[in-house]
């Protein structure tokens, strides 16, 4: 009997390409192209290709572990569970709710994420819930939110880019981050348009760009004023459309002004004729689009500094019209949804605020709780960790590996090492599991149903193909078993579509609305753009408690925002005046070099699963130090020589990588890997005052020889 092929999507970035996944005789599960799914059209890169080698129970949990004796050793699901139960109830009574903290994760789909984040304020009554996604794209949620009133990472499909003008592409190595988007821009330059990309490094996507800006790691703020100070100068605002659809141009005008080409170049060290010739290529176009990722937006000034480059789309007319834009590269894979529906410490599902009492009106109706209940806004996600150990006494964490992605690592691992109880569910033992009382093996990708949304706003049906080993769960039912044990019988269950139903209600009329999106129409259509409003149908009662409908008259979903108004009360965006400030930590005599960190094209993220797969290893075996060759002349390495790289906040050593590709004042660190390597020992956990996204991208280091 011939078994069918199941479309689904890749468990990684957040492109969330389309694949076809078959199960092999030999138990394997065969990955084959899915061409019908417009992001990919069906190119995978090498971890969406081997992506099922994680499914193996080779290098995957496939019992729960709890620790006696100071080991981890194989346990029933009762033992586990109870034992998780008591851990949480034990704090939250000797402590009080939000001594019990939860930390999530920006790969949990949509249902997950939604129960993670009403099980923190429902069953524990802890305000103390954030998620790695934090540090994401969280500036650049703030800046869109500030300026336009919605955010969303990309207001419109990625196939308009090949249609536009231009695209200043910021912070942003996709032709190692995300493959197969690399297309969009090569077809972009195949229509005769332009691509400018930013970045400190000339990367592999940098050698495909027309212009390659390469400013000092921590001035992209500056470089971008800079850029609007030219408009300006030149005559290039456009007037009509900042006196129609926006406000508050003459404040950024004026900041902007402060910022002139020579002033840009001594901070940044790009040129006047490159500033120039940006604006030049940016401006002549009819459209044009100005695209943010890591870059930018991880940065102690990451809101300004997209803010920047938002205003300098605003002044030249270049939001909120067809082909012209600003849009963020989310990350990862359920970055946007992730945040969406209740992971992200000040918010509950459909972006509504928390501290909004509409809002907790609304979703308390849903979950059957007296608004009251619900506990305020918590910490944000470095600060929740930094917490570890004081204040917060007990974590439960899903699909996140702080001990390598976490800044100043090191510090985020003894935090971790100082709770009185952690309970972890991964997929595989990552670093974060190693250190916990208890792990839950839990269901992932292939063995699941749920939904992701992806960098678009597309959101998606990822399909169960595979049934998942004896011994493992889904979070659903981990979720369901622990609200039951501390009390809480009913709302919590664990069929992904039931969880749906009830997120769409809960998102119903919000910022991110779901309402009108069932599975049918995700499966009949190829994922569904939000915001996508349920049609209700004459005389239906559309209290948020009852079941609402979209298929009576269905919204067709909204894959392009802000062409008739802006999301803000009057319909207008926003300019936000920013200036240049410096990081919060520059250069001097003791750590006079700077880092900057990032990822490679066969490892992800904090490497917990990628590492776990052969045909990425040997493409990516481990850390290294990318240095220019007049630095390496100084310190008298060679190529593969060991270097210790030194901050403020410990000491990493990895193999010299000696290439022009990077400026000589900067050194490059990928952060996929744990011990010696680990790159995030080293950054630096200053905070953007508004997203409180931490300066992962710049800080000042020394470089020293090891003997080998």
């Amino acid at each position: 009997m011939e078994i069918s092929a199941t479309p689904t999507h890749c468990p990684y970035c957040a492109l969330q390409c389309g694949m076809n996944l078959t199960p092999a005789p030999d138990g394997t599960v065969e990955v084959s192209e899915r061409a019908d799914f417009p992001v990919n059209r069906g190119a995978l890169c090498g971890k969406g290709r081997t992506a099922p080698a994680v499914l193996s129970s080779r290098v995957r949990l496939t019992s729960p572990l709890v620790r006696s004796e100071g080991t981890l050793v194989p346990a029933t699901w009762d033992e586990a569970l109870d034992r998780v139960a008591e851990g949480l109830r034990r704090t939250r009574t000797e402590h009080g709710p939000d001594a019990v903290g939860v930390f999530g994760g920006g790969g949990l789909t949509n249902e997950k994420a939604y129960t993670l984040g009403k099980f923190a304020r429902v069953v524990l009554a802890t305000s103390q819930i954030d998620y790695n996604g934090r540090f994401c794209m969280s500036s650049a949620a703030a800046a869109g939110t500030k300026a336009f009133g919605l955010d969303r990472g990309l207001p419109f499909p990625l196939e308009d880019i090949p249609k536009t003008g231009c695209v200043i592409l910021v912070g942003s190595n996709l032709a190692e981050t995300m493959p197969p988007a690399l297309r969009f821009f090569n077809e972009l330059k195949e229509n005769g348009g332009t691509l400018i990309v930013v970045d400190p490094r000339r990367t592999k996507t940098a050698e495909q760009a027309d212009l390659h800006l390469a400013p000092r790691p921590g001035t992209d703020l500056a470089l971008a004023l800079g850029l609007l100070h030219l408009v300006v100068a030149e005559g290039r605002v456009d007037e009509a459309y900042v006196q129609e659809r926006t406000a508050g141009w003459e404040d950024a005008r004026a900041a902007a002004m402060a910022h002139w080409p020579e002033y840009v170049e001594r901070i940044t060290g790009v040129s006047v004729p490159q500033l120039r010739e940006a604006v030049q290529l940016f401006c002549e176009p009819e459209n044009a689009m100005v695209l943010t990722a890591r870059g930018p937006e991880q940065q102690s000034k990451g809101t300004d500094t997209v803010g920047a480059w938002i205003n300098l789309c605003l002044a030249t007319g270049r939001a909120g019209r067809p082909l012209s834009g600003y849009g963020c590269l989310t990350g990862q894979g359920n970055g946007q949804g992730g945040r969406e529906h209740g992971q992200k410490a000040d918010q509950l599902p459909g972006y509504r605020k928390l501290d909004d009492p509409a809002a907790r009106r609304h979703v308390a109706e849903v979950w059957g709780v007296d608004p009251d209940s619900l506990p305020g806004p918590g910490r944000s996600a470095y600060e929740l960790l930094d917490a570890l150990g004081t204040d917060i006494r007990s974590l439960l964490l899903m699909g996140s590996n702080p001990v390598v992605s976490a800044p100043r690592a090191a510090h985020i691992e003894e935090r971790i090492k100082s709770l009185d109880f952690l309970a972890v569910c991964d997929v595989v033992l990552s670093e974060t599991a190693a250190l916990a009382d208890v792990v839950l093996p839990v269901t992932q990708w292939a063995e699941e149903t749920g939904t992701t949304t992806n960098l678009e706003g597309r959101v998606l049906l990822r399909r169960r193909a595979i049934t998942a080993p004896d011994g493992v769960r889904s979070d659903l039912e981990v979720m369901h078993e622990l609200a039951r044990r501390l009390g809480v019988e009913k709302g919590f269950p664990t069929d992904p579509e039931e969880v749906f139903e009830e997120l769409r209600r809960a998102c119903a009329g919000g910022p991110a609305d779901y309402s009108g999106i069932t599975y049918r129409r995700l499966a009949e259509e190829n994922g569904v753009f939000w915001p996508c409003p349920a049609g209700p149908e004459d005389g239906e009662d559309t209290s948020a408690a009852q079941k609402v409908s979209a298929d009576a008259h269905p919204h067709p979903g909204t894959p392009r925002l802000f062409l008739d108004r802006f999301a803000t009360p009057d319909g207008r965006a926003r300019f936000v005046p920013v200036s240049h400030r410096a990081s919060a930590e520059e250069p001097d005599d003791e750590y006079p070099v700077l880092l900057t960190t990032g990822r490679v094209v066969a490892q992800y993220q904090s490497g917990a699963q990628t590492r776990r797969v052969d045909e990425l290893n040997a493409a990516a075996p481990g850390p290294f130090v990318e240095l220019h060759p007049r630095l390496a002349a100084r310190l008298g390495a060679a190529e593969g020589d060991p270097l210790a790289v030194v901050s403020r906040r410990g000491r990493a050593v990895a193999p010299a990588r000696i290439t022009t590709s990077i400026r000589p004042d900067t050194v490059f660190m990928p952060f996929h890997w744990p011990g010696e390597g680990r790159a995030n020992t080293l950054t630096n956990p200053a905070l953007d005052p508004t997203s409180r996204m931490p300066e992962f991208k710049t800080c000042a280091v020394r470089l020293e020889t090891v003997q080998s």
